[in-house]
């Protein structure tokens, strides 16, 4: 299957997963996806591929993601909520630093191959962790941020979303890709570098437009796990 099929599959499956998640486990749902992303995108971050002819990270679709979540949660709980989220993706990232490191540098008993195969794969995440935990640092902060001085601006209107989700998110996007690319393959050619720099932020910024018909869907979802919650209030 060609690349740019497996690219947009990615893209629905990826948008779709934050918008069904938060269908089923409301919060709950948005703040799992938020872990779940930053640990595998960073995984993927580590293989660089080709999208029309043009190269790129393999993680840019699943983290872009987690900026809808972010934004969903600062559409429907406000400003605390999605600080919460960013700041336990922090957590979570830092933990799964720590807790790969340990693995790798345990010795193993007899199968050299499969430590021969965690070392080639994890040694490299500590530094894409880095360039990535810097990353989504500065730049969820900023969305969030941006997002709620946008929402202040349009009064929460239902037509002012897609500003709010849009111009946060592809703000906040670009430090991301300056920060992490800079960090994650400095000292690779000049060329390579520009490139990955370029792509990386137009694949981003075109998840980011993409991401607004989801923005929408959830802003109009009631979670089921909320609808309960008034179940169980109305019978007691």
């Amino acid at each position: 299957m060609p690349n740019e099929l497996l690219f947009l599959l990615m893209i629905i499956i990826n948008l779709s997963s934050v918008v069904l998640l938060y269908k089923i486990f409301g919060k709950n749902g948005l703040f799992v996806f938020i872990g779940f992303a930053t640990i595998l995108a960073n995984i993927q971050a580590s293989k660089q591929i080709q999208l029309f002819s043009l190269t790129t990270t393999a993680g840019s679709t699943l983290y872009a993601a987690t900026f809808l979540t972010t934004d969903i949660l600062s559409e429907k709980y406000g400003k605390k909520a999605a600080k919460e989220a960013v700041f336990l993706g922090i957590v979570i990232n830092i933990l799964w630093l720590i807790g790969i490191t340990l693995t790798v540098n345990l010795k193993p008993f007899k199968n050299e191959e499969i430590q021969k195969g965690l070392e080639t794969l994890f040694n490299f995440i500590p530094r894409i962790t880095l360039a990535s935990l810097s990353g989504y640092i500065v730049s969820q902060s900023i969305d969030v941020t941006l997002y709620h001085l946008l929402w202040k601006k349009t009064g929460n209107s239902k037509k002012g979303l897609w500003i709010r989700n849009n111009f946060s998110t592809l703000t906040s996007q670009l430090l991301d890709t300056i920060i992490f690319v800079t960090i994650a393959f400095v000292g690779i050619p000049t060329k390579d570098f520009i490139e990955i720099m370029l792509t990386t932020y137009l694949f981003k910024a075109i998840i980011a437009l993409l991401d607004t018909p989801f923005a929408y869907l959830a802003r109009v979802i009631k979670p089921l796990n909320e609808e309960k919650e008034e179940c169980h209030v109305k019978m007691n």
